[in-house]
């Protein structure tokens, strides 16, 4: 990463991301695919609900008959936690205009916020709109074309996982939390450290008694105010 806020080096630092979203996206392809849904029906999902565990919730549900009051009520808690995101987001583009900023969290995702939050180490706290739009529209179109290409090949590649698809969002994410822990010079290493350890306990312990659909923005609530306290208190 640099210091540059442009198209440009947009693209170059969110090409490394893309790969993680292609290998999601193929597996929802396929998923719907085997679902009965058509390639069609697989692309238009998401383009717009456009959320790749909702994404996933939704068709388990509609392949369960399940109400679709039920299914909306699902897609809704699973995509919470972009309320979260959005909010932290805000405050860098109140210059711009509503229009703009509703493009900005229209199509936010984990990813582009967490390599936003990255940038920001690197820009003196600033970002901009055409820097956050590019890495927003790049990660639309990557992971629409890759659910086209999956509902088109699914029925010839069988089972995502064996080729390693399903850890590839995993391995992205992995990528991204070393370079904020390396590169925010704003925190003490030692307690991001601290952190990381706290949500990894919360998220093993919550599995066990909190529906997955609600866990991510439980434990991001619980974890930002436990690293806040402790930064006031020990940093």
């Amino acid at each position: 990463m640099n210091d540059e806020l442009t198209v440009s080096s947009a693209m170059k630092e969110t090409l490394p991301t893309v790969f993680g979203y292609i290998g999601i996206a193929m597996a929802f392809g396929i998923v719907g695919r085997s679902a009965g849904l058509s390639p069609m029906l697989c692309l238009l999902m998401s383009m717009i609900t456009y959320g790749g565990a909702s994404q996933f919730v939704a068709i388990s549900m509609l392949s369960a008959h399940s109400p679709l009051l039920s299914i909306i009520f699902s897609v809704f808690l699973v995509n919470s936690r972009m309320i979260l995101m959005t909010t932290t987001l805000a405050p860098y583009f109140k210059r711009d205009s509503l229009l703009k900023n509703i493009l900005i969290g229209g199509i936010v995702t984990d990813e582009s916020f967490a390599l936003g939050m990255n940038k920001l180490n690197y820009t003196n706290k600033t970002l901009n709109f055409s820097w956050f739009n590019t890495v927003n529209l790049m990660a639309y179109a990557a992971w629409n074309i890759a659910t086209l290409a999956g509902a088109l090949l699914g029925n010839v590649i069988g089972d995502p996982d064996k080729y390693g698809l399903d850890f590839a969002i995993v391995a992205m994410f992995i990528g991204l939390a070393y370079l904020q822990l390396i590169s925010d010079r704003s925190i003490a290493f030692s307690l991001q450290l601290i952190v990381v350890g706290v949500v990894l306990i919360l998220v093993f312990v919550g599995l066990i008694f909190i529906p997955s659909n609600m866990l991510i923005l439980m434990v991001t609530l619980i974890a930002c105010f436990f690293g806040v306290v402790m930064k006031h208190a020990f940093f």
